[in-house]
């Protein structure tokens, strides 16, 4: 069975993406499809992918701090090719196992760890990260235009990623 997004990878790395997909989402306890998702709403699929602004890199668009916590940099995650930066995926989802029952959960443990698992009026904040910061550089979630974002906003602006978890 086709995997969501599977023809978006190039036809050259495609078997073996999608293998490597596969098996690191058997590790991490989650559907395939879900990381598929958080990949191409992060990225694209694509491994060079670069925010301008913020340095994000990559697949699921490490930021420059989060890259080095892993040992590596956003520059060295940039030349990699696709199968290989999946190892950092893996590395860097791997705290969240048991955490992600859902692709929205996934998702967050990519874009806001402290909200897997939130209802969906809870909003996104931090300390020394305000509501209103963390809303002005996400705006494209902020559905309301309120200044702050919620769970269900940001659920409201990702695709449904239909999987055979969610039919059992």
């Amino acid at each position: 069975m086709m995997l969501v997004y599977e023809n978006n990878v190039p036809s050259d790395v495609r078997a073996s993406f999608t293998a490597k997909v596969r098996t690191i989402a058997g590790q991490l306890g989650v559907e395939p499809d879900w990381l598929m998702g958080v990949m191409w709403v992060e990225s694209r699929l694509r491994a060079a992918a670069r925010n301008a602004t913020t340095g994000a890199t990559g697949l699921i668009q490490f930021m420059p701090a989060t890259a080095a916590a892993l040992g590596t940099t956003t520059d060295a995650l940039r030349t990699m090719d696709a199968v290989a930066q999946l190892d950092y995926v893996l590395k860097y989802l791997k705290p969240y196992t048991g955490r992600m029952k859902s692709f929205y959960d996934t998702y967050f443990a990519v874009f806001f760890p402290a909200a897997i698992g939130k209802p969906d009026d809870w909003t996104l904040s931090a300390a020394g990260l305000s509501a209103a910061k963390i809303a002005a550089a996400n705006s494209g979630f902020d559905v309301n235009r309120d200044g702050a974002l919620t769970v269900g906003e940001i659920k409201e602006r990702l695709p449904v990623i239909e999987t055979a978890q969610k039919k059992k």
